[in-house]
C-alpha cells in the first residue's frame, strides 16, 4: 500500500530524515515513534506531499508520489493533526463536509455521511451546527477525526493526534479509536512521542531517532527482541507497564493452571493482562477464556494470572 525508498529530507545543513526505508501493508496501523526532532513528523508529511523528499521516493499502491498531483493526492488520504486543525469559522458539519464538497458530492450523501460519523465518533446531533470553540478539546478532535475520515479514504495520516488532551480525555479517545470499526480497514501511519500509546495502537512500531529508523517491529519484537542498547533504554521506564498491555491471556495458556470454574467471568483470550486486571480490581474473582480449535478452556483467580505472567516474563527474559 505504502512504500519509502530510502527517503531523505534536509533543512538548511540540518538532515531531519536519513534514508528511511520502510513498508506499509493494506489495513496496518504503523506508527513512528520517538522523540523531538527525530524526522518522524517529516516523514510522515513526506507520504502526503506536504514536505518534498531531497532524496529517494514514496510510492503508494504502486505508484511515485511525485509524479501526481498533489491536491489530488491528498483529498484521498485522510489527516489528522494534532491542533485538530479546524477551522474556526465553521460549524461542526461545515469542516466534516470540506473534502466530500470538494469530491462534489451532493449535499445529502454529504450530510448523511456527516451524520454516520459523528454518531460513531459519539457527537450528540445538536453539535452539527456548533462552532470548534464551543467544544471541548476531545470533542473537537472527534471532529477533525470526522473530517480526514469524512471521504472514506483507504489511508489515514495522524500526526500526534491525542497529543494536545490531557491524560483522562487522551486514554479515553484512544481507547474509543482501538474500537472504531471504521478504522479496521484503514491503512494508518501515526506520529506519537508517547511510548504507551504507541504500544496500545500499533501493529508495528518505527522507533526513530536522529532522522534514521533504529528498530521496526511489532510492540512485542521491540520489548523483547531490541536491537541495540538504545530500544532498550527508550523502554526501560515504562517497561512494566507496556509488559502488562501487550501480554494477553493467551501467551500465558501454557502457564495456567488445568482448572475451570463455571461461576468464572468468561472473557476473550486477546484480553490483556494489564485489562484482565481491571476486572479483579472491580470485584470479580475469577475469568475463563478458550483457546485453540478444540476451546477448551481454564479459569484463574488473580494468583493464577500473577503467577503466569511471571512466569511468562521469566521465559522471554532467557530466550
Amino acid at each position: 500500500m505504502i512504500r519509502l525508498e530510502k527517503v531523505s529530507k534536509s533543512f538548511n545543513d540540518t538532515i531531519a530524515v536519513k534514508a528511511v526505508s520502510f513498508e506499509v501493508k493494506e489495513g496496518e496501523n504503523l506508527i513512528l515513534l520517538g522523540t523531538s526532532g527525530c524526522g518522524k513528523t517529516t516523514t510522515l508529511k513526506m507520504i502526503n506531499r506536504l514536505i518534498e523528499p531531497d532524496e529517494g521516493q514514496v510510492v503508494i499502491n504502486g505508484k511515485n508520489i511525485a509524479i501526481e498531483n498533489p491536491e489530488l493526492l491528498r483529498r484521498g488520504i485522510g489527516y489528522v493533526m494534532q491542533n485538530n486543525g479546524l477551522f474556526p469559522h465553521y460549524t461542526v458539519r461545515e469542516n466534516i463536509a470540506i473534502i466530500p464538497q470538494l469530491l462534489k458530492w451532493d449535499r445529502k450523501k454529504t450530510l448523511d455521511r456527516t451524520e454516520v460519523l459523528m454518531a460513531k465518533l459519539h457527537l450528540p446531533d445538536e453539535y452539527i451546527n456548533m462552532f470548534p470553540y464551543e467544544l471541548s478539546g476531545g470533542q473537537q478532535q472527534r471532529v477533525g477525526l470526522a473530517r480526514a475520515l469524512a471521504a472514506d479514504p483507504a489511508i489515514l495520516l495522524m500526526d500526534e493526534p491525542f497529543g494536545a488532551l490531557d491524560n483522562v480525555t487522551r486514554a479515553s479517545i484512544r481507547k474509543e479509536f482501538k474500537a472504531l470499526e471504521e478504522l479496521k480497514r484503514k491503512t494508518i501511519v501515526m506520529v506519537t512521542h508517547d511510548i504507551q500509546e504507541a504500544f496500545e495502537l500499533a501493529d508495528r512500531i518505527c522507533l526513530m531517532d536522529k532522522g534514521e529508523i533504529v528498530q521496526i517491529g511489532t510492540p512485542k519484537e521491540l520489548l523483547y527482541q531490541p536491537a541495540s542498547d538504545f530500544v532498550v533504554k527508550f523502554m526501560e521506564s515504562e517497561r512494566l507497564s507496556l509488559e502488562f498491555k501487550i501480554t494477553t491471556l493467551g501467551d500465558l495458556w501454557h502457564h495456567l493452571p488445568e482448572k475451570f470454574s463455571a461461576k468464572a467471568t468468561i472473557v476473550r483470550s486477546d484480553l490483556s493482562v494489564w485489562d484482565a486486571l481491571n476486572y479483579f480490581r472491580s470485584g470479580v474473582k475469577e475469568i475463563a477464556f478458550s483457546t485453540g480449535k478444540t476451546q477448551e478452556q481454564k479459569s484463574m483467580d488473580i494468583h493464577d494470572l500473577t503467577s503466569a505472567f511471571n512466569r511468562y516474563q521469566t521465559q522471554h527474559q532467557h530466550e
